[in-house]
């Protein structure tokens, strides 16, 4: 369809041929795909209140009239008082969607203008990531007893997930065929489809052996696909599932805090860190693309430092 014709249609047509692209040629991960279209769906709909219908009658005030409403909204779901507003790290994603969508509007010369370049991005809050101790992973990782398919699932899944860094997505997306065990390494794909190899440790090769032996089998239906990891009924894990899962598991170990679905894979870097490893080693096994997202843990390890030097120094 000639480009003239393509604008004319509903600016959702054209959010449709953006995320098309990330899906397909920029290879991102499903969790940004869904980010970026809900946050494009956003401004679409806002854009539909003030009688914009297409985006070649978009200009910068729109988008900052937008922002600047995003700003101060009350966010759903909180009482008419409430002070609660969008945070800055949220901001930051909807100015970042607006960005990603111009860019590619431009270099696809569906929009003469990328008039989302004069948007500067809100400075960043760096949350340190969380990781368990040492004595919480023993605790954690202890099996539970007796025995069954889905618990020898789970626990075949925290310690691949210790062992290696693994994301919660490729823990779910792992097929048979990336599992390398009596070399101890898997092949993962990762965000934006990079492949890497990352070692398995021998604690880890054993409950996945264990699992697949003697718990996979039993889970097995004739429509079971190819992933490791599987449900109760065959499936392969959904977004929430096996989540959900690890957090049942951790309630009933008796962990004391809220665990988040990085942490072990925080806890992995940081032991890693802590324990002499280098960062681009690190950078490599976590599927880092850049060093400076690996370098938060020299802050997590820096701030252990101190703690343990006021704990025991005498003159600290």
């Amino acid at each position: 369809m000639p480009v003239g014709l393509r604008l004319a249609l509903p600016m959702q047509v054209l959010v449709e041929d953006f995320l098309q692209s990330v899906r397909h040629e920029r290879g991102q991960a499903e969790h940004t795909q869904r980010t970026y279209s809900a946050l494009l769906g956003k401004f679409v709909a806002w854009a539909g209140t003030q009688g914009v219908t297409a985006w070649t009658q978009v200009t910068l005030k729109h988008l900052t009239s937008f922002l600047q409403h995003e700003r101060t909204r009350r966010l759903a779901g909180e009482p008419e008082a409430s002070p609660r507003r969008l945070s800055s790290e949220s901001l930051y994603l909807e100015i970042a969607a607006l960005r990603a969508f111009y860019r590619f509007a431009e270099t696809e010369k569906l929009l003469p203008v990328n008039l989302a370049e004069h948007l500067s991005l809100p400075r960043r809050w760096q949350r340190l990531p969380h990781a368990l101790s040492g004595e919480e992973i023993e605790h954690f990782l202890t099996p539970e007893l007796p025995e069954t398919p889905a618990r020898l699932c789970v626990q075949a899944v925290l310690e691949l997930a210790y062992a290696s860094g693994l994301r919660l997505a490729e823990l779910r997306g792992l097929r048979l065929e990336q599992l390398h065990l009596a070399a101890g390494f898997v092949t993962v794909v990762g965000k934006g489809n990079k492949e890497r190899v990352v070692p398995v440790g021998r604690q880890a090769v054993q409950a996945i052996t264990r699992y697949l032996e003697i718990g996979r089998p039993k889970l097995v239906t004739p429509r079971t696909p190819a992933q490791v990891f599987l449900t109760q009924r065959g499936t392969s894990f959904g977004n929430t599932t096996l989540w959900k899962r690890i957090k049942d598991r951790a309630q009933r170990s008796g962990l004391g805090r809220n665990l988040t679905p990085h942490m072990l894979r925080h806890s992995f870097a940081t032991h890693l860190l802590e324990h002499g490893a280098d960062l681009r080693v690190i950078q490599e096994l976590l599927g880092h693309v850049s060093i400076s997202t690996t370098e938060v843990y020299t802050h997590v390890t820096g701030s252990r430092l101190r703690d343990i030097h006021r704990r025991f120094h005498p003159r600290s």
